[in-house]
């Protein structure tokens, strides 16, 4: 059994996909007895990979680390999870394509020395306060900005009607709101949005659906397809309805689904 160190924005979901073992098994394996709270800093055993397998990063020369990059890794993951930032991997690393990075490869990580207190980061939406984000009105311009692209997307693609491509009516509508594109799964956005311009806020289903132009995502669904690639949809504020490549009049009622998180643009 091998240790990992957890870094800011890791969750154990994310842990568990990484190392190719179950939630379940990580919490038994470390006493964690909620694992949607699990804090930065603390040492994790991970089951049943081998001792001398190091998923820590290393000491190097001068003022940086390094990290050897594992599978479903991304580089805005690795940029949030050691304080830096997307541009100052790729630039470090002489990387051209920021969305494509390969497993086993060492990253050098740029200013990274000493550590940091212990603080909490979630397993499945339990990550810091919601940062005056608790009701309509203190929506942003960007967050409206959001919804109003997430409901065109939704329009131009399914309508009322699901087609199965969540992802893709998400990624579309943060496209034309904010011009960059978020790839990956419904379970992949969260780790695939940049932390530079999204945060994970710390609230309910129902409190994040009153609220316009927040990025929800699931691991899980019902579905058999949900179960492997979960969902992702924005919310319009309405108190009911989310939006991706359909508009889902009733969210809230919407069962089966595990693994939640919510994350607000900070444009």
């Amino acid at each position: 059994m091998s240790t990992y160190r957890i870094r800011p924005g890791d969750t154990l979901s994310a842990l568990a996909s990484r190392f190719n073992t179950s939630v379940s098994e990580l919490a038994r394996a470390n006493k964690i007895a909620n694992p949607n709270l699990i804090y930065a800093g603390k040492t994790l055993n991970i089951p049943g990979q081998a001792r001398n397998d190091s998923f820590e990063p290393s000491r190097g020369g001068g003022s940086g680390s390094t990290y050897r990059i594992r599978p479903g890794d991304t580089l805005s993951g690795i940029a949030s999870r050691f304080n830096t930032s997307v541009s100052a991997l790729a630039r470090l690393n002489n990387i051209a394509n920021p969305n494509l990075i390969h497993a086993g490869r060492t990253l050098r990580i740029p200013g990274q020395g000493g550590t940091s207190a212990p603080k909490p980061t979630g397993g499945g939406g339990q990550v810091g306060g919601s940062n005056g984000v608790g009701k309509p009105g203190s929506a942003t311009p960007a967050m409206h900005k959001l919804a109003a692209a997430g409901r065109a997307a939704a329009l131009g693609m399914g309508g009322y009607n699901s087609q199965g491509l969540c992802a893709t009516g998400v990624s579309r509508a943060i496209q034309n709101a904010f011009g960059f594109k978020v790839w990956g799964n419904g379970n992949q956005i969260d780790n695939n949005l940049p932390r530079d311009k999204f945060k994970q806020v710390n609230m309910s289903l129902e409190e994040a659906l009153k609220i316009p132009g927040l990025v929800l995502t699931w691991e899980k669904t019902s579905s058999r397809l949900g179960s492997i690639y979960g969902h992702t949809a924005i919310t319009t504020g309405d108190g009911r309805s989310s939006v991706s490549d359909f508009i889902e009049r009733n969210t809230l009622g919407a069962g089966g689904r595990s693994g939640f998180k919510v994350f607000m643009p900070t444009i």
